[in-house]
């Protein structure tokens, strides 16, 4: 039987072997960008990763906007952490939920006027990140069309990294995107009962 030496020297030289693998793939990955970031799926917390992301960036002196295209409650809890930060502009623009609103040329109205904003802050280098939440939801309505959103993600200043959240990203803005992250529901506090609770869900 190995003994713990053999076991030791083994697992040295695993690691020794990934971390070659690792290095390398590190120095192929020379080129400096903005990034596009796509979170969808049916699961939660596509919003809380992009306000992770808006944590880290601030934390490195970055200029940041958000603009929320439907949420329309401005009694969060990331919006009353963020809103006072002076790098951070921050826009709720939406009317809710489609089911709450009923009226589709109000919401495609409403949708279009945030993306105009959200144009602002994609044409302004001085802006290194942009948060569309709940993004995605203009695209599937068809508010939005990605024949005149992908032109704007493609032509934004260098350097500018954006996030989009929202379930079913459209393929297009799937393909167009450097990291899309799905996020799959397995289980939901809500389906047994439980209220949305503050500092979790808002």
């Amino acid at each position: 039987m190995p003994n713990d030496l053999d076991r030791e020297a083994r697992h040295k030289a695993r690691m020794q072997r990934k971390k070659a693998v690792i290095d390398k793939s590190i120095d192929a990955a020379a080129e400096e960008r903005g990034l596009l970031l796509v979170n969808t799926g049916t699961g939660k917390g596509k919003s809380s990763a992009a306000f992770g992301v808006l944590a880290r960036a601030l934390g490195h002196g970055m200029q940041c906007a958000v603009i929320q295209f439907i949420k329309n409650r401005s009694d969060t809890g990331e919006e009353a952490f963020f809103r006072t930060h002076a790098n951070v502009r921050w826009h709720v623009m939406g009317d809710g939920f489609t089911w709450e609103t009923q009226d589709n040329e109000k919401d495609k109205a409403t949708a279009q006027a945030a993306w105009a904003q959200a144009c602002i802050y994609l044409r302004d280098p001085a802006i290194d990140l942009v948060i569309l939440d709940e993004f995605t939801y203009t695209l599937k309505y068809g508010w939005l069309t990605l024949d005149e959103v992908l032109p704007v993600f493609g032509e934004r200043p260098w350097m500018q990294h954006v996030i989009v959240t929202g379930r079913s990203a459209p393929d297009g803005l799937i393909e167009e995107a450097d990291t899309v992250t799905e996020m799959d529901l397995k289980k939901h506090a809500y389906h047994a009962g439980v209220k949305a609770m503050p500092g979790i869900e808002w």
